[in-house]
């Protein structure tokens, strides 16, 4: 066997961390047994277990986030509903990339998208005392199926990748949502971990079918515009990024400066809420908090317990960034471009030593190459796949964890450097050396 590193010490590393099967192991998990083991060897991993950044901040949320901090907004408290300028703003960066209306007033910063969704779990499972069900389009980050454990809220899913298409989309949605427990439903479009997109006439059915069963959809767009298969991201141009919103008014839209603008480390997002969903009163909101409207109890009860804000300067960031790219002045999809081409040298390493990308089509074509992947080898499942992917120095996390009906690995770009692709040839070559496929 050629493994990089200690078998032995792995193991004992995962037993001592009490991980008997890693279909059950988190993205901090498997990074921190990475992280020790390049501490004790100085060997390093190829990282493909977070989805973290791998670009330069923006630097207009820099200079933004600086000019603001030297006007001296760290000694003021923001409103909770977010500064004046960043509503303004993502209104206007909603309309001009995504052709939708979205009034100021229910464009509200959150401490990334993390917080915006867990608000609107709390918020939603509060609005019918007989809807506590979570609909989880999956796969999808592991992250938010916590959060509804957090709540002690009920919990649905199925792999959407199953049901592609709006007829049989349509009917294994409306079998679910029919039973009139469901408060709201989760997707990210594109899709992590698969990259798989979701198109207009299946949005279409998400949004018809929840008008009809009055369910609200919360639609992540933390990797909006990145179909790189598509002209997106001109500002006030078509195509624009397809959304949910074209489709039913119950929505709130998750923009995340995470990923579009290389901003996670400053934890800024906006949820946006249509104007119906925002204004729309609830009797169990009024019994519980006073006050009935949705938008006001997002902002003034979950949002203000959890956090009482978000970053002043952050949200002067963010606004600064939304607007050149409104203006047009910053093509951040251009930037963002860059996890293509890396996912793409990465695939074809991979591919030529026998490994697969397990979600490999978006209905009739191949799925985007972009900021995740999917990979698998042969017939190995998920969890002895990724124990044997560490032996030689990978990460990723297992795709059970988001929900997928399929075997193999989720895997982010976003830390591949210039000197780890020779590193991953040859660790992929050692790999297919002792597990040769039949």
């Amino acid at each position: 066997m050629h493994t990089v590193f200690d078998k032995q010490r792995i193991d004992s590393m995962l037993a001592d961390m009490e991980i008997d099967d890693l279909n059950h192991a988190s993205i901090r998990q498997i990074g921190a047994i990475a992280h020790t083991l390049e501490q004790e060897t100085g060997k390093e991993f190829i990282h493909f277990e977070m989805g973290i950044p791998g670009l330069p901040p923006s630097a207009i949320g820099v200079q933004a986030e600086t000019e603001a901090l030297q006007r001296g907004v760290a000694s003021k408290y923001p409103n909770i509903e977010g500064i004046a300028e960043l509503k303004t703003e993502a209104s206007r960066f909603v309309k001009a990339f995504i052709n939708t209306d979205v009034n100021p007033k229910g464009c509200i910063p959150t401490t990334g998208s993390m917080q915006g969704v867990f608000a609107a779990f709390m918020l939603c499972t509060q609005l019918d005392p007989k809807r506590r069900t979570i609909l989880y389009i999956d796969p999808g980050f592991p992250v938010q199926k916590m959060q509804a454990a957090v709540i002690g809220a009920d919990m649905v899913s199925f792999d959407v990748a199953d049901y592609r298409g709006a007829t049989a989309l349509r009917a294994k949605l409306d079998e679910i949502l029919s039973t009139g427990d469901v408060c709201c439903l989760i997707y990210s479009n594109p899709n992590n971990p698969s990259w798989m997109c979701l198109k207009d006439d299946e949005l279409q059915v998400i949004g018809e079918l929840a008008t009809k069963h009055d369910v609200v959809v919360i639609e992540d767009l933390a990797y909006m515009t990145m179909d790189f298969r598509r002209p997106l991201g001109r500002p006030f141009q078509a195509p624009y990024q397809p959304s949910v919103s074209h489709y039913t008014d119950n929505y709130i839209l998750m923009l995340s400066g995470s990923k579009m603008f290389s901003y996670a480390g400053q934890r800024i997002a906006v949820a946006c809420i249509s104007d119906h969903l925002f204004a729309r009163s609830y009797p169990t909101l009024h019994a519980r908090y006073g006050i009935s409207r949705f938008g006001a109890v997002y902002a003034y009860d979950m949002l203000y317990t959890l956090s009482s804000g978000v970053s002043h300067s952050a949200q002067c960031a963010m606004a600064a960034m939304m607007r050149a790219a409104s203006d047009g002045t910053y093509s951040f999809v251009d930037d963002v471009r860059e996890y293509a081409r890396r996912t793409a040298r990465i695939k074809q390493i991979m591919q030529r030593y026998g490994f697969s990308v397990v979600y490999d089509k978006d209905q009739d074509e191949p799925v985007s190459d972009g900021l995740f992947f999917t990979i698998g080898y042969g017939n190995m499942e998920g969890g002895a796949f990724l124990r044997e992917l560490l032996y030689y120095g990978i990460t990723g996390i297992v795709l059970s964890t988001t929900g997928s009906t399929r075997q193999g690995i989720r895997a982010c770009c976003s830390c591949m450097l210039e000197h780890h692709y020779p590193l991953l040839e040859e660790r992929c070559r050692l790999f297919a050396e002792d597990h040769p496929l039949a």
